[in-house]
């Protein structure tokens, strides 16, 4: 990326409740009704909503593993270990992994690019339009210091990871999402229609040559980890997923970590949305050690990552999925 009153019962035991019902005459069906209502209520007061089974935990662990592989950009051999933790995780949730690859130019030569595209139990054709989640896994390439990108690179990556697990223990769900790491988000010199986003403009260039569109929307992570965190969505967010995003984070009250950047932002969402695919870019700007060497996991925390990954299923299925 670059910029430029509560009524509370205590629970009286289903044998006095007979009793009770037999004293007063009731009919035995109404009695039948009333115990097996008293059985059932418990259960949906406590049914397990999707995005209370995030853990930033788990997302920071994953990031973790992706940093002791070393600075993964585009075209190295930390990119490939990489790769291949993201697919063995992934398999590993139940989503089937393909490699999208291809080769580029740029300002270093031509460079070998794959993106991973994940759906889940290799149901490559949804029978419902599904939402793209995205991040990118490579980091910048510094010639001059050792760049591991714990935030940029890593705690998307990281979090779409286990978004990808959470997704998996709910199939219906996960038919309706495509997963994308996109290589090459980076660029070598300076952002242009040729040098970095790499893989988003590769991947929006095959939707386009399959002559469809299949995602009604989609959501970008990028830099989500920071301590501090103080999500900036860019400006030109498109309207209803910001309005809906907030929504979520608003029920969950978590509104006061996302707000609007103050200027546009060059991100993988921008291809996307160029192709008429509504994405937002959810990513925290206001990071200081961004593309620095201090880019390191003490900058991240899992509390940072739990609040993004909270929200971020709060409006997949209650909004997001229901479009």
């Amino acid at each position: 990326m670059e910029t430029v009153g509560r009524l509370c019962q205590t629970p009286i035991p289903e044998q006095q409740i007979v009793k009770a019902f037999h004293r007063s005459a009731v009919k035995p069906a109404a009695i039948l009704l009333l115990i097996l209502f008293s059985s059932i209520a418990p259960i949906r007061a406590t049914e397990i909503k999707i995005w209370e089974e995030f853990s930033g935990e788990k997302a920071l662990a994953h990031v973790q593993r992706l940093v002791d592989l070393g600075p993964p950009p585009a075209g190295s051999d930390a990119i490939e270990k990489a790769r291949d933790y993201i697919e063995a995780q992934l398999r590993h949730s139940g989503w089937q992994v393909t490699r999208q690859a291809f080769t580029d130019d740029t300002p270093r030569g031509k460079i070998h690019f794959v993106n991973l595209i994940a759906r889940f139990s290799g149901d490559a054709h949804p029978t419902s339009p599904s939402l793209l989640l995205c991040s990118h896994y490579d980091t910048k390439l510094f010639d001059t210091i050792r760049f591991v990108g714990a935030n940029d690179g890593g705690s998307s990556t990281g979090l779409l990871l286990e978004l990808a697990r959470v997704l998996g223990q709910h199939p219906s769900e996960a038919r309706r999402v495509e997963l994308a790491f996109f290589d090459g988000e980076e660029a070598y010199e300076n952002f242009s229609g040729t040098d970095g986003l790499y893989g988003s403009r590769y991947f929006a260039k095959q939707l386009q040559g399959e002559g469809a569109k299949p995602f009604p929307g989609g959501i970008l992570f990028d830099m989500v980890g920071d301590r501090s965190l103080g999500i900036t969505l860019p400006p030109n967010s498109p309207s209803a997923l910001a309005h809906d995003l907030f929504a979520a984070a608003e029920a969950l009250k978590l509104r006061k970590y996302f707000s609007y950047l103050d200027r546009d932002l060059i991100d993988d969402h921008a291809p996307l949305n160029a192709i008429g695919v509504p994405t937002i870019d959810i990513i925290d700007f206001d990071y200081p050690w961004w593309h620095t060497a201090d880019d390191t996991m003490d900058k991240i925390s899992a509390q940072s990552l739990q609040i993004v990954g909270s929200v971020a299923l709060y409006y997949l299925v209650e909004f997001g999925l229901k479009r």
